[in-house]
Order: structure tokens, then C-alpha cells, then sequence
């Protein structure tokens, strides 16, 4: 290096100079929060959203089912752009309601990734997760209540690891997918990204459902993808039969896996790139 040459500083150390503003750390508890509407507003609107997410997706997946083959229906890549698009549409609905994150997760993995990153309180977390398994299991109960017959007859939409994989690859599949997604929501919903690109705000929706989408293509084979442990416990409780309860902890393990993996990476590695790169 040459003699009176001053390095550039790296990672964390170059965003002294941020042209974006940082939300503060949510607080662990915040006892004040119980007493605000936006609070409870946002709970209801998790649990509508996962509750129309249950029911326009496990709706699909009976269809599919019930077809005498997958060339008669809209197969396996219509439930995945079902999944997908239901996301994409339910997030662009509910995530402005209390900021993007805080509210639009339909997932309580993707609210644990929050929760780890400091997002929000674990207050408004664990509020959220009822109120997305409640939604959920509403959801499902009403497809149920449609075609009751079919609906237990063809599986119910459950989650399990499918003939010829092991509970390890299920595991695996699971933790991969929601890291995908997972890591897709905090770059989609990043400041320095909002602040730097003005259309991001608009368009976070779409890359999230679309990385729901994509994971549903490539796992739906292995699991039936879960990636959502509400949209499988749902499902579960309403088909309520061995098959949906014998590798439903896969469903929860897996997603939180992969959800603290992708918050541990993106506020590590990724925030640690500087913002712009200094003259």
C-alpha cells in the first residue's frame, strides 16, 4: 500500500455516513403496545390473510386431486403459482397496515426471522403466530366444510415427507425453502434498498410470492412444501389422521431453522456491505 494512503473501511464500519434511515431495534417486551388498536388491527388482519391464504391454496390442491390426471388440472405448477400468487397478493393487502415488518407475514416463520432480526417485539410476535395458526385452521375448515368426503379422502392438504425421501430430506427441503423465502423478505423490505430504489416499496410483494412460488415447484415432490409451519398445522388439525401428524414436527423445526438462518446471514453478511462506495 502506498505511504500515506488511507483505507477505505469495510462493513459495518463504512455506514457511519447512512443517506437512509434505520428503524430502531424493537424492544424484547412492549406491555404498551396491548393497549393500541394498530396492534390488535394487525392481528386481525394476519389472521383474514392466512385464512384467505388456506383456503384459495388448499382449495387448489383438492382440485388437483380430485382430477383423473395432472393434465386434466392446473397440476403442479398451478398449486404453486396458487401458493405464490396468494402471497404476493395478501402481502401487497396487509404489509402496509403497521410498516412491512410488522405486518403481511402470513407465516410464523417469516415472523421469527423478524422477531431474531429485532423487527418487532416478541409481544407482537407471539400474537401474531396465534393469530396466523387460528386463520389458518379456519382456512382449512372451510374448504373442509365444502367437500367434507373429498376432502379426507384425498389427504386434506396435509403436510408429510413423501414416499422414497427420508425425514431427513424432508428436514432439509424445509430448511432451504424458508431460508429462500425468509432471505427474500428482508432484502425485499430492506431500508437501504428502499431508500436507494424508490420503486422497491412497490414491488416487494412480487419477489416474495415468486420465491414462494419457485420453492413450491421444486419442493412440492418432497414435503407438499410447507415452509409455513400455520398453513401445515391447519391443515393437519382439520384432516386430523396419522398421515398429517406422523412428520409434522418437520414443519415447524425446518422453517425456523431456515428462517433464523437467513436473518443470522442477511444482518451479518449482507448488512455489512457498505451502502455506496466511498471516492
Amino acid at each position: 500500500m502506498a505511504e500515506g494512503r488511507e483505507e477505505d473501511p469495510i462493513g459495518t464500519a463504512a455506514q457511519g455516513d447512512k443517506d437512509y434511515v434505520e428503524p430502531p431495534p424493537a424492544p424484547l417486551f412492549e406491555p404498551g403496545e396491548l393497549g393500541s388498536w394498530s396492534f390488535y388491527r394487525a392481528g386481525i388482519a394476519e389472521f383474514v390473510a392466512t385464512f384467505l391464504f388456506l383456503y384459495i391454496s388448499i382449495l387448489t390442491v383438492m382440485g388437483v386431486k380430485r382430477s383423473p390426471s395432472m393434465c386434466a388440472s392446473v397440476g403442479i405448477q398451478g398449486i404453486a403459482w396458487a401458493f405464490g400468487g396468494m402471497i404476493f397478493a395478501l402481502v401487497y393487502c396487509t404489509a402496509g397496515i403497521s410498516g412491512w415488518t410488522a405486518g403481511g407475514h402470513i407465516n410464523p416463520a417469516v415472523t421469527f426471522g423478524l422477531l431474531l432480526a429485532r423487527k418487532l417485539s416478541l409481544t407482537r410476535a407471539l400474537f401474531y403466530m396465534v393469530m396466523q395458526c387460528l386463520g389458518a385452521i379456519c382456512g382449512a375448515g372451510v374448504v373442509k366444510g365444502f367437500q367434507k368426503s373429498p376432502y379426507q379422502l384425498l389427504g386434506g392438504g396435509a403436510n408429510s415427507v413423501a414416499p422414497g425421501y427420508t425425514k431427513g430430506d424432508g428436514l432439509g427441503a424445509e430448511i432451504v425453502g424458508t431460508f429462500v423465502l425468509v432471505y427474500t423478505v428482508f432484502s425485499a423490505t430492506d431500508a437501504k434498498r428502499n431508500a436507494r430504489d424508490s420503486h422497491v416499496p412497490v414491488l416487494a410483494p412480487l419477489p416474495i410470492g415468486f420465491a414462494v412460488f419457485l420453492v413450491h415447484l421444486a419442493t412440492i415432490p418432497i414435503t407438499g412444501t410447507g415452509i409455513n409451519p400455520a398453513r401445515s398445522l391447519g391443515a393437519a388439525i382439520i384432516y386430523n389422521k396419522k398421515q398429517g401428524w406422523n412428520d409434522h414436527w418437520i414443519f415447524w423445526v425446518g422453517p425456523f431453522i431456515g428462517a433464523a438462518l437467513a436473518a443470522i446471514y442477511h444482518q451479518i453478511v449482507i448488512r455489512a456491505i457498505p451502502f455506496k462506495s466511498r471516492p
